[in-house]
Formats: C-alpha cells, sequence, structure tokens
C-alpha cells in the first residue's frame, strides 16, 4: 500500500502556495531595492554599439539565456554565450563594443572567470548581478546591481529558486526599460516574430490581401458577375464605377436574392452597396472581428471609408486561418 502525501505529514497545496507567496515577496523586495545602478545598467547597454553578452552557469544559466532571448525579440541585440564553452574558443564571440551581463547568485562561479576576465583585459563593460556586495563578479565590474536579501522557496534554503526569479524579473525589467526608451512598437515586434501567434496576432493586412481582384463595372450584366465570382473563387464580385471606385459587392445572398431572372439585371441592380471595408494598414485580427460581427468570409481593402476610392485588395477568412490569426 503506498501513502499519500497528505499521511506523510505533507500539503502539497499548502507547499505550493507558500513558494509562490515567498518569490512574490521577493520580487515585492527587489522592485524596492533597484537604485542608480539598474539605471547605469541601461544607459551602459545604450550606449554599447554592440551586443549585450548574457552569462551565467547552472540554474544562472537558464536564466541568461532567456533574458538573452528577451533582448533581442524586444530591439536589444543579445546572445547567451555559456562560461564553459567560453573558456574553449568561444571569448571570440565577445568583441570590443559589446556589454557582458553575468549572472551568478554567489559571484563567485568558478566557470566564469575567464569570461570576466577578458573583459577586463579588452575593456568591454561588464554588469555584474549577484547577491553578495563583497563578491568577486561585483567587486569587479563595472555595474554591480545588488540582488536583495531574500530566502529561497524551499525550507532548507539551498535549492535556487527565490533567487532564479529575482534575476529573472531583473531581466525582463532591463529588457523593457530598453524597449521604452527606443519606442520600440508593435509593428518592430511583429517583424522580430514573423511565425506562431504572436506574430500571426500582428500581422496587417497588406501582408495577407490578394491584389488579383473580381472586379466588374455596375452596368455590365449579371452574367459577367458570375463568372467573376467563379473565376476567382471569392464567393464575391466588386463592383465599380467607370473610373474605378468600389461602389458595392455582390455576394451569394445577392444572388439568391435575385434568383428570379437574375441574368436579366445589371451587377448595378443586384449588388448591396457601401461595402464593409477594411484598411491595407490595419491589423489582421481587427479584419478577423469585421468578418465575424458580420458573419461573412471577405473584405474589401481600401485605403479609407470615401466611396469614390478603389479597392486595393481582398482578404478572405481562409487567408486568416493560414496564417494563425483565428
Amino acid at each position: 500500500m503506498t501513502s499519500s502525501t497528505t499521511d506523510m505529514g505533507t500539503d502539497p497545496l499548502s507547499t505550493g502556495k507558500r513558494v509562490v507567496a515567498r518569490e512574490a515577496e521577493a520580487l515585492t523586495i527587489l522592485a524596492g531595492a533597484l537604485n542608480g545602478t539598474f539605471t547605469q545598467a541601461v544607459d551602459l547597454i545604450l550606449a554599447s554599439k554592440g551586443r549585450v553578452i548574457v552569462s551565467g552557469m547552472g540554474k544562472s544559466g537558464h536564466i541568461a539565456r532567456k533574458i538573452a532571448a528577451t533582448f533581442a525579440s524586444t530591439g536589444t541585440p543579445a546572445l547567451f554565450v555559456h562560461p564553459a564553452e567560453a573558456s574553449h574558443g568561444d571569448l571570440g564571440m565577445v568583441m570590443q563594443g559589446d556589454v557582458v551581463l553575468v549572472l551568478s547568485n554567489s559571484g563567485e562561479t568558478s566557470e566564469l572567470a575567464d569570461i570576466i576576465a577578458h573583459t577586463r583585459r579588452f575593456e568591454i563593460p561588464l554588469i555584474g548581478v549577484a547577491s553578495r556586495p563583497d563578491s568577486t563578479l561585483l567587486r569587479t565590474a563595472d555595474v554591480a546591481i545588488l540582488l536583495p536579501d531574500a530566502p529561497e522557496a524551499c525550507e532548507t534554503g539551498i535549492v535556487p529558486t527565490t533567487s532564479t526569479t529575482m534575476t529573472l524579473a531583473l531581466g525582463d525589467a532591463l529588457a523593457i526599460a530598453l524597449m521604452e526608451h527606443r519606442s520600440f512598437t508593435p509593428e518592430h515586434f511583429r517583424i522580430f516574430h514573423p511565425g506562431g501567434k504572436l506574430g500571426a496576432k500582428l500581422l496587417k493586412v497588406r501582408d495577407l490581401m490578394h491584389t488579383d481582384l473580381p472586379l466588374i463595372e455596375a452596368s455590365r450584366p449579371m452574367s459577367e458577375a458570375l463568372l467573376a465570382i467563379s473565376r476567382h473563387g471569392y464567393g464575391v464580385v466588386g463592383i465599380t464605377s467607370p473610373d474605378g471606385a468600389l461602389q458595392g459587392i455582390i455576394t451569394d445572398g445577392d444572388l439568391r436574392r435575385h434568383m428570379e431572372g437574375l441574368l436579366s439585371y445589371t451587377a448595378e441592380q443586384v449588388m448591396t452597396r457601401n461595402p464593409r471595408t477594411v484598411r491595407p494598414d490595419a491589423l489582421a485580427e481587427v479584419a478577423l472581428a469585421a468578418m465575424n460581427d458580420r458573419k461573412i468570409t471577405c473584405l474589401f481593402v481600401k485605403d479609407g471609408p470615401e466611396p469614390d476610392l478603389p479597392a486595393e485588395g481582398i482578404l478572405h477568412i481562409h487567408d486568416l486561418l493560414r496564417a494563425g490569426v483565428v
């Protein structure tokens, strides 16, 4: 017979809540402890003409990888260099013009010695993050960021938990401070995130629209409208004035309403006037919301609502599906 955790005197839920509360408290302490060294670190990175080289060993190394990735995706060129690999050739990746950000809870991690020495030898700015003010890392660094004294989340105090959470939050704080200083926009974010759900949500209509448009003039017979609908495969046809302005649209609903004697009509007599359109610079998810709101599957693209403007493109809900916007 196996014993449950409660039989053994432990309560997983209580432990979980204690751990989360302890780490949340540590983040509050960290926020209050940030001072001028944080500003100095931001200024040092902004003044750099190169990249931010982030390094750390063990759990700090995992945090360093994430911080480097966050920097790179928010407009600050960065990469992670493993300290052990640095000692075996990867120091060549750290060049003058770069800034090095080294993470170590103790500040005495032996594997970091070579990368720290490299920054001193070639006068490469060094930002150190550690929890001991008299550690080798913080005494050596150009900018020393001291993590506040906060207990680890485990009762033994030996498992890196609270300390790594604070370091991760500090990295996020640096990245966002740099991002806001550089006026990093959603458009920049989209460029750095072309794949995945985030990239899809930031796609513009112009990125997905088709420019081979199903269009006929309003005076043309419905036989031509039917051919245009069939030829292009969008299930609609746009109706234009002689000068090319989009006046209306014919959908399958319009066809059903005029089924009797359909071929005796002109396109103008069947079309729905002033169709809903979307701008080319609108986010694709805005177009999706408009389609869902009207229960339609296509939108013509125009550079404004004015009736004298021509259609520039057409967007089908299948395009949104393929791009992962839906």
